[in-house]
């Protein structure tokens, strides 16, 4: 009898040793799916998040959605747009909408303003500041920025950014140099 007790237990370790090699943690890096790669399920380009991510927090019950870098990160886009992450950014994610975002601002003028919405319209983005909006054709996010230097790091040579224009509600659509 206790021949075949060892008998089980042996089949049982040996059961438990192919599960534990068969099966992979359930936040391993390869089920998981990148904050680039989340946006894209959103219909969102990856170029709205600049390079190193480095974890970002989904419920995706709600929307709630937050991304955190090492550090802040700041870049000029062609020189047209001065824009600055904080080390967390927050917001909802939807079907081509980032809402009620926090910890994104670009630099017009003089002063900072906070990027409150960004909203996909056909091939176009749409950038609320809450008062006003520019809308940029959605090719313009293919590539996520680099802290620094944007997207024009070392020797590649990037298009200018360009814009479709500045919205108002209050005096309607005109035209940007940007």
């Amino acid at each position: 009898m206790s021949s075949t007790k060892t008998q089980t237990l042996i089949s049982l370790l040996g059961i438990l040793c192919l599960i534990l090699i068969n099966s992979t943690p359930a936040n391993s890096s390869t089920d998981s799916p990148t904050a680039y790669e989340i946006l894209q399920d959103y219909n969102l380009p990856v170029g709205l998040l600049p390079k190193g991510v480095t974890g970002y927090d989904l419920d995706s019950a709600t929307g709630k959605f937050a991304a955190y870098f090492n550090g802040s990160c700041s870049f000029s886009l062609e020189g047209s747009y001065q824009l600055k992450y904080k080390s967390s950014i927050k917001g909802n994610i939807s079907k081509g909408k980032l809402s009620r975002l926090e910890g994104v601002s670009v630099k017009l003028f003089f002063m900072w303003i906070d990027i409150v919405e960004v909203l996909r319209s056909g091939d176009d983005l749409d950038f609320s500041v809450g008062i006003a909006s520019a809308g940029f054709p959605i090719d313009n996010f293919d590539e996520c920025p680099q802290c620094g230097c944007g997207l024009n790091c070392g020797n590649r040579q990037v298009n200018k950014l360009r814009s479709n224009a500045f919205v108002s509600p209050h005096s309607g659509r005109f035209n940007s140099d940007h």
